[in-house]
């Protein structure tokens, strides 16, 4: 399962974080008919005539298939990049260089090739969509790839609006190409971050194009605010903490605590950031805004209290590896009588994994959905 062919070589890919699951891989049909599409005569033409351009390469099966036209591997993920890492060391390619940067980092002008693999949402393509067209040019060769089944007639028609004329391949394995051809379009604003307002307050929410819920507060966040706790001091974490809306009120709730934002999207914690500069900067210096994965490089024993909304997919996959190495991670970092606070639906049975980690755990509230669970470290 971690051996991909491609015409005249072949890479070892595993996922990151790794898996037990043998049915799940570290590329897709997509990215097979990506590789397979491009030959080495045109690679090494757009090598010569500007950068290669590579948007949301889940665990680098790209970067690594065209690692002799050095690309430039862009996403808004830190597990993506840190997969490509690993991808990159396992199929020895240390002598070419690898470049990563995230997606609200500047484009690079005038590139000769643009590769995309169709984003979960319509608002991270329409984002990148937007971006790119600042930078390319008619001379730019376009071409996108996902599963049928996540290419939609809205999907093509942002190609359409935004770069110009766009059609599709047949599909191949469950997947289809996305080719466009840069023309003129009228210009139109890029509408990213949105913004919208909290109930209940008078703070002005700010959410980057791939952070969840943005256009309103999730059911599941609303449900853990209206139970978050109270006059605690010391560290507090904001864990996979998005838009940073819970660690934005626990900073109104909890005046004596410092907090850290901290998630593994680019985005996510950019958008945290904005929200503390606009709606507390009073409490900027006792706020810190972290990129990482789980709680990779936090000290053990160090955090008082963890707020937690776990995601429950990993990109487009259903799993709870992330949030089991959040409990985990939570078990290590919390003091002995530190608190981990974590929301879930009910059907998720996260009580179990607690109780198997912790030696218990507490329901504060509950209705027909979501379960809050407090756990106490000792």
């Amino acid at each position: 399962m971690n051996l991909l062919n491609l015409d005249t070589s072949e890479l070892t890919l595993h996922r990151y974080p790794s898996t037990n699951d043998p049915n799940l891989q570290a590329w897709d049909a997509a990215d097979e008919y990506l590789l397979s599409e491009l030959t080495a005569e045109q690679l090494q033409t757009a090598a010569a005539q500007g950068a290669i351009l590579i948007l949301n390469d889940s665990f680098g099966a790209l970067a690594c298939g065209l690692a002799n036209y050095q690309p430039i591997s862009i996403c808004d993920s830190l597990l993506s990049q840190e997969a490509t890492r690993r991808n990159w060391q396992t199929n020895e390619l240390e002598n070419h260089p690898l470049h990563l940067q995230d997606m609200l980092a500047p484009l690079p002008a005038a590139p000769s090739l643009v590769i995309i693999k169709v984003p979960k949402t319509l608002a991270m393509l329409e984002y990148q969509l937007l971006r790119l067209r600042d930078v390319v040019t008619p001379d730019t060769r376009i071409i996108a790839a996902g599963k049928v089944k996540e290419i939609h007639n809205s999907t093509l028609a942002l190609f359409e609006q935004i770069l110009g004329t766009t059609k599709t391949s047949l599909a191949r394995k469950k997947a289809r190409l996305i080719y466009t051809q840069v023309e003129d379009r009228p210009a139109i604003v890029n509408p990213y971050p949105t913004i919208w307002p909290l109930d209940n307050t008078d703070y002005q929410i700010a959410n980057h194009a791939n952070v969840f819920a943005r256009a309103s507060l999730d059911i599941g966040a609303r449900f853990l605010l209206e139970n978050l706790p109270r006059q605690k001091r010391g560290v507090m974490v904001d864990l996979g903490c998005g838009n940073g809306v819970l660690g934005l009120m626990a900073l109104e709730y909890n005046p004596e605590a410092e907090l850290l934002f901290l998630d593994e999207s680019y985005m996510a914690v950019a958008s945290s950031q904005l929200n503390v500069e606009q709606n507390r900067p009073q409490d900027l210096a006792r706020c810190r805004f972290q990129v990482g994965h789980s709680l990779n490089g936090i000290d053990s024993n160090s955090i008082d209290v963890i707020l937690c909304n776990p995601p429950f997919h990993q990109l487009q996959t259903i799993t709870d590896d992330i949030a089991w190495q959040m409990f985990r991670d939570a078990k290590r970092c919390l003091k002995r009588g530190g608190e981990l606070w974590i929301v879930g639906n009910r059907h998720l049975d996260y009580h179990i994994k607690l109780k198997r980690l912790f030696g218990g755990t507490e329901c504060i509230a509950s209705n027909s959905k979501f379960v809050i669970l407090r756990t106490i470290n000792r």
